[in-house]
């Protein structure tokens, strides 16, 4: 029994042994070598950019207060379309102590003169009734006393303005009531009920009641590379992608390229802005990321062959053309000429004709 099983191990350590001897004489072989083969096309190349950037109104405008005050009421939200001249907020004035004070004394000091102008006048009307004065001097008392009594409604009118911010006259022109100032969509009002807000003033840009924009005239606004931004040109055509909108595609034409770089991370940026042609597939809201795509060179009907078939040396570029059949196959080295390139078919300009074969890439059988 100890033969046998002695045998039995003999016989595989031999089987082992001869395997390993044949798989590594058939990995020492030779192995055959085959290259890709490819034929010159026409076709079109482009070389393209894409651009991050964002969707925006060409002009957003910031309504403001004429007066400081409190809001005590919105009429409008975000979101809702305004007609220029329509009210969105009204403004309880807050009025400042100094002011109200000197209102009040101006409108007191009024009164006063209008009640002497009017005794004069009395006065002197009885004399000129009894002729005892001449028409000159009393037409000059009567207007004295019709002066005063303009003075009593202006200081009245002052006053009102001061203490409510507006007047009995003008109350349908009321600073009060804030107006938007354009037609268009409403995109923020950052302000709420009972917020104090205040006019403009050389030390403050003033509160802004509400953001107003019209959403039909849009721009893209983005980036360029200082590399890529001399082929760009005031007037081409781009594709705006806008990926929250299932990526729907826009046409935009370039109006704006900055004469001053910007540093982004390390790399000199330039801004470019171009005109969106609003599509009414859907709503365009305002700071939507967007990507744009920018032909920056293009050849139409070129012959072309795949870019990894081209030999690169130094400034030269050479293919290899395939000569002969079966197993005469032979390889002629021949210069080209080439041209634009898109990244993965470049364009042959002179050095091989659409009939000829080239090699491509080396593969290698096992």
């Amino acid at each position: 029994m100890k033969k046998y099983i002695k045998i039995i191990l003999m016989a595989l350590v031999a089987t082992v042994f001869i395997g390993t001897f044949v798989f590594l004489y058939v990995k020492s072989r030779p192995q055959a070598v085959t290259y890709e083969t490819f034929v010159p096309k026409k076709c079109d190349i482009k070389k393209t950019t894409i651009l991050t950037g964002k969707i925006e109104p060409r002009d957003e405008v910031a309504v403001k207060p004429q007066i400081s005050g409190i809001i005590t009421e919105l009429l409008k939200e975000a979101g809702e379309m305004v007609q220029q001249g329509e009210v969105i907020a009204k403004v309880k004035v807050i009025p400042d102590m100094g002011q109200l004070s000197a209102a009040q004394a101006r409108l007191r000091l009024a009164v006063i003169n209008e009640a002497q102008a009017r005794t004069n006048h009395e006065r002197e009307k009885a004399l000129f009734d009894k002729g005892l004065v001449s028409a000159d001097e009393y037409d000059k008392i009567a207007q004295a006393w019709k002066q005063s009594c303009e003075e009593v409604k202006a200081a009245q009118e002052n006053l009102e303005v001061v203490r409510d911010g507006v007047s009995k006259s003008n109350a349908s022109e009321s600073s009060t009531l804030i107006r938007s100032t354009v037609t268009g969509l409403i995109l923020d009002i950052p302000v709420k009920v009972g917020n104090s807000v205040i006019l403009a003033n050389t030390f403050n840009d003033g509160t802004t009641i509400a953001t107003v924009a019209n959403m039909d005239d849009l721009i893209f606004r983005g980036n360029i590379d200082e590399t890529e931004v001399g082929r760009l040109t005031t007037g081409m055509t781009m594709k705006i992608t806008i990926g929250a909108m299932q990526n729907l595609k826009f046409d935009a034409q370039l109006e704006y390229i900055s004469p001053k770089a910007t540093s982004l991370n390390g790399a000199n940026q330039f801004e470019i802005k171009a005109a969106v042609k609003v599509s009414r597939h859907g709503t365009i809201r305002s700071g939507y990321s967007a990507n744009a795509e920018i032909t920056l060179a293009e050849a139409r009907q070129v012959l072309t062959l795949p870019e990894s078939a081209i030999e690169f040396e130094g400034d030269d570029t050479y293919v290899y053309v395939i000569k002969g059949q079966d197993n005469d196959i032979t390889y002629e080295r021949r210069k080209v000429t080439t041209g634009l390139s898109d990244g993965i078919n470049i364009e042959i300009k002179s050095g091989i004709t659409a009939k000829d074969k080239v090699r491509g890439p080396q593969n290698s059988e096992s």
